[in-house]
């Protein structure tokens, strides 16, 4: 499998610190507010990534944080704590509001048919692991007191700059207008480890520590619970590209430092959802959830289906005209699915090119679209209807499209309202129509269904009939 690593710009050959085994780490949610569907976006990519592991063979561990503490309005360790915010904005306390959103994130979550990490820690209950990790950087020298504060001193580092594509001018605190300088800083590029008393004074979440009252910076959460519950080296760590810098920069100088060795080898990042002011935050309200399209007559699946035809690693434009012509290719396909007799049994032989050309596509660098084309082929393929069958259920192990489950629906739907007592009575005439040699009869009885939209099929075994999709 090859894989786009962010660290390097290269594409590198995935090979696991441990053979068969990949330990996965995902940047969870701020629970502060909905997860807006270009959050979900880098979500539904991370899912393809870790069933498509599982479906080639690997036992995977993948473990993902909550935050709900820390998180702050600007990533450069400034400005109000965003759980704060939340809570103002809703008349609530900070956990209320953790715990409602936690709950909406994995509601909106199923509904993408996204997997549950094995592993769900929020930041909050993690805090001795916090301490004991900035205590030990304190004492190797990588950080230090000031104001109060706890920070990362990133002057001890060789390469700050991991992800080379960042450009050290252009990411200096104080460049963008809603970043402020930190007066208690050594260098431009430290970083908060551990927040006391002396700064957010009205914080709600603080705790004792050896550097006074205090909570957790954001970048330590993230380090501290992935070495907690995949050990000291991680295979993958996910997240969406926007992170890439500063928050995924500093989980590996802190980490690094801590362990005294190279910690994570693959880095995956998703890019941007765009609409037509740009990147999707929710920083420009009027974002897009999952309910809200659900509310406008989409199903979510459809827009799981909608991001697999892009590549990960290319920015997606999303317009509800996009969304509606990804809709009705959705619905085609499940009715051509819908349409497929199960009987009979697969031809697995048969199968084995189909499923070589959709892991060709997925060992790709996870190119999602070439999978989808990979479906279609075997729709279009020169094999039985149960072979079909067979490859969609195989190929939707990783793709979570639940088309099988949808074709069901369709045809039980199709059928709801259908007198089947009726069918089955003018079924019965025709045959004795066929039987007397009364031919006109037995075509008519077959316009008088078709008139019905049932489609009948004669056969050596008898006659069988469905309703015309």
């Amino acid at each position: 499998m090859i894989l786009y690593n962010t660290l390097g710009g290269t594409r590198q050959e995935f090979v696991p610190h441990e053979e068969g085994k990949v330990k996965m780490y995902t940047c969870g949610p701020t629970v502060y507010h909905y997860a807006h569907i270009g959050n979900l976006r880098t979500y539904i990519m991370e899912d393809v990534l870790e069933k498509y592991l599982r479906y080639a063979g690997y036992d995977v561990l993948r473990v993902m944080n909550i935050t709900d503490v820390g998180h702050l309005s600007s990533d450069a360790d400034t400005g109000e704590d965003k759980m704060l915010a939340g809570a103002k904005r809703e008349h609530k306390s900070v956990l209320e509001i953790a715990d409602f959103y936690t709950k909406a994130f994995f509601s909106d979550a199923e509904k993408l048919n996204i997997k549950k990490p094995d592993v769900i820690e929020p930041a909050t209950h993690c805090i001795p692991e916090f301490i004991e990790m900035v205590s030990r950087l304190i004492d190797k020298g990588y950080a230090y007191l000031a104001g109060g504060n706890v920070y990362f001193d990133t002057s001890k580092l060789d390469n700050y700059y991991v992800f080379g594509n960042m450009n050290e001018e252009e990411l200096q605190v104080g460049v963008r207008e809603d970043v402020g300088e930190d007066e208690n800083k050594r260098n431009k590029t430290d970083f908060v480890l551990w927040f006391t008393k002396s700064k957010f004074d009205d914080q709600e979440l603080k705790w004792e520590s050896p550097w006074g009252y205090g909570y957790p910076g954001w970048h330590i959460e993230c380090s501290a619970i992935s070495i907690k519950h995949a050990g000291e080296y991680l295979d993958i760590h996910c997240g969406g590209v926007d992170n890439a810098f500063p928050h995924h920069t500093n989980e590996i100088a802190q980490s690094e430092a801590y362990l005294g060795h190279k910690w994570c080898n693959y880095w995956f990042h998703v890019l941007h959802l765009l609409d037509k002011r740009g990147k999707m935050s929710k920083s420009k309200g009027g974002f897009l959830t999952v309910s809200l399209l659900e509310e406008k007559g989409y199903d979510p699946l459809a827009y799981r289906f909608f991001c697999l035809q892009s590549h990960y690693r290319k920015p997606l434009v999303f317009s509800f005209e996009n969304l509606d012509n990804c809709v009705q290719a959705y619905n085609k396909l499940v009715a051509r699915i819908a349409k497929l007799n199960a009987d009979g049994a697969p031809d697995l032989e048969a199968a084995k090119k189909y499923q070589d050309s959709f892991r060709e596509a997925l060992d790709n660098d996870l190119n999602t679209s070439l999978a989808v084309t990979a479906l279609y082929d075997v729709l279009k393929g020169d094999i039985n209807d149960a072979t079909k069958l067979y490859l969609i259920k195989d190929f939707d192990r990783v793709l979570s499209l639940g088309l099988i489950e949808a074709a069901e629906k369709k045809t039980a739907d199709a059928t709801a309202d259908v007198d089947v007592a009726k069918i089955e009575a003018l079924i019965a005439k025709r045959g004795e129509a066929r039987a007397n040699r009364d031919w006109a009869t037995a075509d008519a009885i077959r316009d008088e269904l078709k008139a019905m939209h049932i489609i009948i099929k004669d056969s050596k075994d008898g006659v069988t009939w469905e309703v015309e999709q």
